[in-house]
């Protein structure tokens, strides 16, 4: 009888072991997907700055970032010419607006902005083509200076626009 138990116990282990290898679940937590059977080279132009107003470093820390974004999260190549998909765009606004006002009626709060248009060409699937434009914003109050906080504030925002930039291009969000 005690046989008979420990043969199922082990038959029973065994199945539950088979079961359990093969089934398998696959989750991506960067939210890409890329058929890396198809697809397997991205080509990202440099992005000018168009903007009448312009603050020097804001033009390489986006190029850096967006192409950062994609070898960090994604095994596709970068390449310089023929991608698979290709990412191609300007950086057409950078202003500074007011906000909000004071009960004195000064300017209490300042809203930082960047704009970038973006043209996203996939060579595998020219449905998934689009030309669409990015915006993040950020607000600091007055009482700071642009030039305390601009670095900052502007690495914010060019993090938030390459993750939406991302979003739209491979993660089909």
């Amino acid at each position: 009888m005690d046989w008979t138990n420990n043969i199922r116990h082990i038959w029973f282990c065994l199945m539950t072991a088979l079961l359990l290898s093969a089934c398998s679940v696959s989750y991506k937590f960067n939210g890409a997907s890329i058929d890396y059977s198809k697809t397997k080279t991205i080509q990202i132009a440099e992005f000018p700055i168009r903007s009448s107003y312009v603050w020097g470093p804001m033009g390489p820390m986006f190029n850096n970032q967006l192409k950062d974004e994609f070898a960090n999260h994604t095994r596709l190549e970068q390449v310089r010419r023929n991608g698979d998909l290709k990412i191609e765009g300007e950086i057409t606004q950078y202003q500074q607006r007011n906000k909000s006002v004071s009960a004195e009626g000064y300017s209490a709060q300042t809203e930082l902005s960047i704009t970038v248009n973006v043209r996203f060409t996939n060579n595998v699937n020219h449905n998934e083509d689009f030309e669409r434009q990015f915006t993040a914003t950020s607000t600091y109050e007055t009482t700071r200076s642009l030039n305390s906080v601009q670095e900052e504030l502007v690495s914010q925002m060019v993090k938030d626009l390459c993750e939406q930039i991302f979003n739209a291009t491979v993660a089909n969000w």
